[in-house]
């Protein structure tokens, strides 16, 4: 999509008008996903009327090119004022100087969890504006012609036993593994490690946990799955273990509230929580994307000002509902009735936010990513044993941190 330049007003091509352009501020936003929506569409028309002389010029541009785009601009000198893009890039930016703290106001009422996910060392780094939750999707129709209930599994012996009984009987995988070189290998592992009280690092103090019998245990379970998943997880990613379940080739499988409407209207499905470990509680990755304010633009108040404004109360309620996503704050505490997320499915990824954990926040996003594909993998292919496999990512997140 090309840049969109939004202004307020025309100035005529007079002395007069070139003068008064010269002295406009003009904040340059990029907006990561190669669209803007109608709600923060509002928010940055409502700024700008607000403004006399302030224009944004607002550039969406599509996730593969987005964030290497800020940063590019960033290094080079020219930054842009504002920009909404994944939070896992935060420490990359902070640690090379790119961007100011949020000024964040305390008593806004984040979900719990929520803050951490764009917290460093006790720093917030972004203001969190998109945020998704995961549940266990099941195909009811698939379970039953197994012979079972197709009732949500409370812990993981429940789930391996009500996947074995699908291959047993059926003709599908009982469960759908990520298991390819790619970020939601990651991010299906950590739904489990949350699930199982584990914790990759401490937000607080940037230690590395991932060494622990939360994760061993963890990595058990996901080679024990392998016996009754699709074939060769190691080729599959999330949005491919959709088709699977669209399908019916896999009778399970984790993913966003998103997933509900883009399975097939005939399959009677059910999503329900992500099973719990046998050291924790069902939880979830918590995953935000953050609006960043750069530093050296010259006007970064005017940017904390318009970042607040876009993740505060009404038009970020109006972002979630619209977008259906995961309620990033606690909109009872605002006063609002009548919440999109109290009914339906919405409760299944609600449930989780109090016990899920982050997104990790590391300088060199590929290289975390490699940390739990190698472990993914490794277990998958049998290439070690787990506790081997746990100890060396252990060690090479050291390195990535």
């Amino acid at each position: 999509m090309k840049p969109m330049k939004i202004t307020l007003g025309a100035l005529l091509l007079s002395g007069t008008a070139m003068s008064a352009m010269a002295d406009d501020t003009e904040l340059h936003f990029i907006m990561c996903g190669g669209e803007v929506r109608e709600a923060d569409q509002a928010v940055v028309d409502q700024f700008i009327a607000d403004h006399d002389g302030v224009t944004v010029n607002l550039e969406a541009v599509p996730w593969g090119t987005c964030q290497d785009k800020s940063l590019t601009l960033a290094a080079a000198g020219d930054p842009p004022s504002i920009a909404y893009m994944g939070s896992r890039t935060l420490r990359q930016l902070a640690n090379n100087d790119l961007i100011v703290p949020a000024n964040i106001d305390p008593e806004t009422p984040y979900q719990p969890g929520v803050l951490n996910t764009v917290t460093i060392e006790g720093t917030a780094w972004g203001y969190p504006h998109a945020f998704s939750t995961k549940g266990l999707y099941l195909n009811c129709d698939l379970i039953e012609a197994s012979g079972q209930a197709c009732e949500a599994p409370a812990t993981w012996d429940d789930m391996y036993a009500l996947a074995k009984g699908v291959v047993d009987n059926t003709d599908a995988a009982g469960v759908g593994l990520a298991g390819k070189d790619f970020d939601n290998t990651m991010h299906q592992f950590l739904n489990y490690l949350y699930s199982n009280g584990g914790v990759v690092v401490d937000a607080a103090t940037g230690e590395n946990k991932l060494d622990s019998k939360e994760t061993r245990e963890t990595l058990e379970f996901y080679g024990k799955l392998v016996e009754v998943a699709q074939d060769g997880p190691t080729a599959w990613e999330r949005d491919q273990l959709r088709d699977l379940f669209n399908d019916g080739k896999i009778a399970m499988y984790v993913s966003g509230p998103w997933g509900y409407g883009q399975h097939k209207e005939e399959i009677n499905q059910k999503v329900v929580p992500v099973p719990a470990g046998p050291s924790g509680e069902s939880g979830s990755i918590l995953i935000t994307d953050s609006i960043v304010v750069f530093k050296g633009s010259g006007h970064e108040d005017l940017a904390h000002e318009l970042a607040q404004r876009i993740t505060s109360g009404d038009s970020q309620y109006d972002l979630d509902s619209s977008w259906g996503l995961t309620p990033i704050l606690d909109y009872a505490a605002l006063g609002k009735t009548d919440l999109y997320y109290e009914d339906g499915i919405w409760p299944v990824f609600t449930s989780s936010i109090s016990t899920g954990g982050p997104e990790p926040l590391v300088e060199d996003f590929k290289s975390l990513q490699s940390v739990f594909t190698n472990m993914v993998q490794g277990i998958i292919l049998q290439d070690d044993s787990v506790d081997n496999l746990v100890t060396i990512a252990g060690e090479e997140l050291d390195e990535a941190l």
